[in-house]
């Protein structure tokens, strides 16, 4: 069962039904997020048995949002390791530094696990036919999902959105489409087709659920390190939902007091081809400028406004984290890195975070005593395009 009680607005507090499909606030046009009755779900949950459960993002099923275990889409998606990274701790002399890798996840990226509890969420609701714009694994995942739960599945992506997004968006039978633009593009076409085709947009925070399936690399990361948080999380930021959904985990297992350690420091990372999010972080704003002409190989990354960069920002500041961005030249050589050192062969976004440390390092920015933990978001497998052959 689930002790999800409702939804509230992230702006202004406004109240919605959980039992009906819902999108955003219909007030102020912001996201929506799940509420627990933590207080009750305290009682009935016991953290020290959670070891007996399967080994996915479900065995937290009573803080995830589906009422009915029989609407459930999984692909076995969650639970993936988080790896010490015992070569290039040596190198940079940071001994406690290791790595969540998620590209041992269906479809190759963390988006599986959104899409796995936003369609199992969709189901329970009755949707039949959904659409999304994305920038490469969305897509992917919310294909395989779909195709997994019986519904009907819209892609709108950029045409150059690399080639096996495209394949494994298509192999899995949605109906793919190729827009002469940016994903903020790709959000336009689905936003206005929606009348006519009747589908429901799973856009990043345009949907309430697909924060709640990121949120489960913050609670496996807690479990991980047998509840003790680490001292700072390094994370590429795009859409940003994991980023929040993290921080939401870590609210929510104080709350349940399943942890008493204080929350990480967030640590934000961008392509300096398409910064919004440090930009405005830097400029002390409160939510980000569109950022034009965004380029970068890191395809994740390009994202010239995210729906949700008001709580990244708030996020930021809350854990006393920061925002940084790196060069592509800097996202390459961190690749090679981590495949030749550590035999991690990360997508370009998840390489990102090395190549911020070893920035933050330069900057002395970071204590290299504190425990930190490294988000690789995908495999780079899924990018065969970008990598040189001489790399």
């Amino acid at each position: 069962m689930t002790y999800l009680t409702k939804l509230v607005c992230s702006q202004c507090n406004k109240g919605f039904d959980h039992r009906t499909l819902q999108s955003i606030c219909t007030s102020c046009k912001k996201p929506l997020l799940a509420v627990y009755d933590l207080k009750i779900a305290k009682l009935a949950i016991d953290k020290n048995n959670l070891s007996k459960r399967s080994p996915d993002l479900w065995r937290y099923r009573e803080i995830l949002p589906v009422i009915d275990e029989k609407n459930i889409v999984s692909l076995g998606e969650g639970f993936t390791p988080v790896i010490p990274l015992i070569k290039l701790s040596q190198k940079i002399c940071f001994p406690n530094l290791w790595v969540k890798d998620e590209s041992q996840i269906p479809t190759g990226s963390f988006k599986a696990r959104g899409l796995s509890v936003a369609v199992s969420k969709a189901v329970e609701l009755g949707v039949r036919r959904v659409a999304i714009p994305s920038a490469g694994n969305a897509a992917g995942a919310l294909a395989a999902y779909a195709a997994r739960g019986g519904l009907e599945c819209f892609i709108f992506m950029p045409k150059d959105v690399p080639d096996m997004n495209f394949i494994e968006s298509q192999i899995t039978g949605a109906n793919v489409n190729l827009v002469d633009g940016l994903i903020s593009d790709c959000g336009k076409e689905v936003a206005e087709g929606t009348e006519e085709m009747g589908w429901f947009d799973m856009s990043t925070l345009k949907e309430p659920y697909r924060i709640e399936g990121k949120k489960t690399m913050g609670l496996e990361i807690a479990e991980q390190f047998d509840w003790e948080l680490p001292d700072v999380i390094i994370y590429p930021t795009g859409g940003g939902t994991g980023l929040i959904g993290m921080w939401k985990a870590f609210s929510e297992l104080q709350e349940l007091g399943w942890i008493t350690s204080k929350k990480p420091r967030m640590i934000s990372v961008q392509s300096s081809g398409c910064d919004p999010i440090t930009r405005a972080f830097i400029e002390i704003k409160e939510e980000s400028e569109f950022f034009e002409n965004a380029t970068t190989i890191a395809s994740g990354l390009r994202v010239p406004k995210a729906f949700g960069d008001f709580l990244i920002l708030k996020i930021l500041r809350e854990s006393n984290g920061l925002a940084i961005s790196v060069t592509d030249e800097e996202i390459l050589e961190s690749m090679r890195e981590l495949a030749h050192e550590e035999g991690i062969f990360a997508c370009p976004e998840g390489a990102a975070t090395w190549a911020a440390l070893k920035r933050l390092k330069e900057l002395s920015a970071i204590d290299p005593m504190e425990q930190i933990v490294l988000l690789n978001t995908g495999s780079g497998m899924k990018y065969p395009e970008i990598v040189p052959k001489e790399i």
